[in-house]
């Protein structure tokens, strides 16, 4: 892909601008360990209106589009925090909206998601995208991919350009990734205000199609049955996005994955010395300082991009 196809900071500039007022400018909040210790913090998307980083984007998204294009509303397809981001931000719009979401979704993300008036789809997880582009051919309605768009990578980019605007000493940037529109947008925003920070994108190994692509240089997509595998369900995306791996490619320093038991480590971690809710998706970033994948520093802040857990697992994790 060109580079002339790359967003550029004034592309996520113009995003911020169209996102405020809907979208927080969420905090970044130190991780205390049980000695005292601070070895990361990480900046609290799970703060949200939807519980995820999500809305940043989908919220993006919408705002761009023309009236004739409003009055027809919007589809997409997401296993719960993108829903979750569209169904809000298309009633903020006033328009309606329509969510195809894979059978294997967990339940509290499918009820938020209801909640904010969505017609709710559910197919096999194979089957989501081309659902939604069946709902949009017969109805007219745009489709808000969950990742694969400029729109949706301005959006989410405001969090780079957040993060650079609130940690001074800034040295060190994990941030989750699956389609990769978190990872690209923040690490083009990180890139262009503090260009000497370095900028890790973290998956799960069970999903780990970026980390596979990255050794040879070459985007790769996994199937569906062995990225439903992962606990990290906001994770589960079969590849990054063609526009995203462009991104990643031009910004990101280095990819490394994370275990199950790592994930559930530290979304543990996080509840505990953050006071924080964190999803296993959202807990991914921080996982890798916390196991050691990556080199701690001082100026480490790791992207905690959903809060939007089941209840019972959240309990288990952090039980005595």
């Amino acid at each position: 892909m060109p580079t002339s196809a790359l967003l550029s900071l004034a592309d996520v500039r113009d995003a911020a601008a169209r996102i405020s007022g809907i979208c927080l400018c969420t905090p970044v909040v130190p991780v205390v360990m049980p000695d005292g210790t601070v070895p990361l913090r990480v900046k609290a998307e799970c703060l949200q209106p939807t519980g995820a980083f999500k809305l940043r984007g989908a919220t993006n998204a919408i705002a761009l589009l023309e009236p004739e294009r409003r009055v027809r509303g919007v589809v997409t397809h997401s296993s719960g925090n993108h829903a979750q981001a569209v169904a809000y931000a298309a009633a903020r719009a006033g328009i309606a909206a329509t969510i195809v979401i894979p059978d294997n979704a967990p339940a509290v993300k499918v009820e938020a998601t209801a909640r904010w008036g969505a017609q709710i789809v559910r197919v096999p997880p194979a089957e989501r995208e081309t659902a939604a582009e069946a709902i949009a051919e017969e109805t007219g309605a745009t489709v808000v991919p969950p990742y694969d768009h400029p729109d949706v990578i301005a959006g989410q980019g405001t969090v780079g350009i957040e993060i650079a605007e609130q940690v001074p000493d800034l040295d060190q940037v994990l941030v989750p990734v699956s389609g990769g529109g978190l990872a690209a947008g923040t690490a083009l925003a990180i890139k262009a205000l503090r260009p000497q920070v370095r900028v890790v994108a973290v998956e799960p190994e069970l999903a780990g199609d970026l980390a596979e692509g990255w050794r040879d240089g070459q985007r790769r997509v996994w199937a569906a049955s062995q990225t439903a595998r992962t606990i990290a369900d906001g994770l589960r995306t079969t590849s990054v996005g063609l526009l995203n791996w462009a991104h990643l490619r031009a910004h990101v320093d280095d990819v490394v994955t994370v275990t199950e038991e790592e994930i559930l480590s530290a979304t543990a971690t996080l509840v505990r010395g953050s006071r924080l809710v964190a999803e296993p998706s959202g807990a991914v970033a921080s996982a890798a300082l916390l196991s050691g994948r990556v080199d701690p520093s001082p100026g480490t802040v790791a992207v905690l991009s959903g809060g939007n857990v089941d209840p019972a697992l959240l309990a288990r994790l952090v039980a005595p």
